[in-house]
């Protein structure tokens, strides 16, 4: 019985990695099409109306984008961007916690005392 345990997990583990290495690959050709030459007028998730208002400065203009545009990274809780966005917003909700359940109001309400207004 073990020795099916044992390979279970080898094999879950041999997947886990070459999931790892599928969500980079992703995520590095994300990155490439999201900075390529050819995108500073547009690509296929956002759209091509560059086109038609192309202008030589445009063109020269460095193309930046948004972590929000990496649609196929994000689309996977295990892709290293996925992590990276996600770790902000953690620390952002346990930096507010103890003013949420900290206050004076919120011990009140936890100890079923009567509000002002709330009756």
């Amino acid at each position: 019985m073990s020795n099916i345990l044992e390979e279970y997990q080898a094999l879950k583990q041999s997947l886990d990695g070459d999931l790892g290495k599928i969500e980079r690959m992703i995520a590095e050709s994300e990155h490439t099409y999201l900075t390529a030459e050819y995108s500073q007028c547009g690509t296929a998730l956002k759209g091509f109306e560059g086109y038609l208002n192309s202008k030589d400065i445009l063109r020269k203009k460095t193309r930046t984008f948004k972590p929000e545009d990496r649609l196929f990274s994000l689309s996977s809780k295990s892709s290293p961007p996925s992590r990276e966005m996600e770790q902000p917003a953690l620390e952002a909700v346990d930096s507010m916690t103890p003013l949420i359940f900290g206050s004076k109001k919120a011990a009140y309400a936890q100890k079923g005392y009567a509000q002002k207004g709330k009756r």
